[in-house]
């Protein structure tokens, strides 16, 4: 997988799924903008809002021995990519949304 690229991560020891951009994948472990899956929706309503407030992705990382699995974020036939629902209901990429938090 590249970097940037849009993911879910798979972790286990609790068992969560997050979703975001990956910013690096390294033997100790991955470094990760992102958000639990639960929390999508919420994230989408806030950024959409016109009179709320910014709300960015907080940078995590993951010890690799929590890691189960990583899958980019791509669409599966008609179902699409959680990246394309973002942009459908915010009105912008992930990508350009998060620059302005650089």
């Amino acid at each position: 997988m590249d970097t940037p690229s849009i993911v879910v991560v798979s972790l286990h020891n609790p068992k969560e799924k997050i979703w975001g951009e990956l910013l690096s994948i390294q033997p100790s472990g991955i470094t990760i903008r992102g958000i639990d899956l639960n929390s999508f929706d919420h994230f989408v309503r806030q950024t959409s809002d016109p009179d709320g407030e910014r709300t960015g992705l907080p940078t995590l990382f993951f010890p690799m021995n929590r890691v189960e699995r990583i899958a980019l974020d791509e669409p599966s036939g008609a179902i699409p990519s959680m990246a394309e629902l973002f942009a459908r209901k915010a009105g912008r990429t992930l990508a350009d949304y998060l620059a302005q938090f650089a």
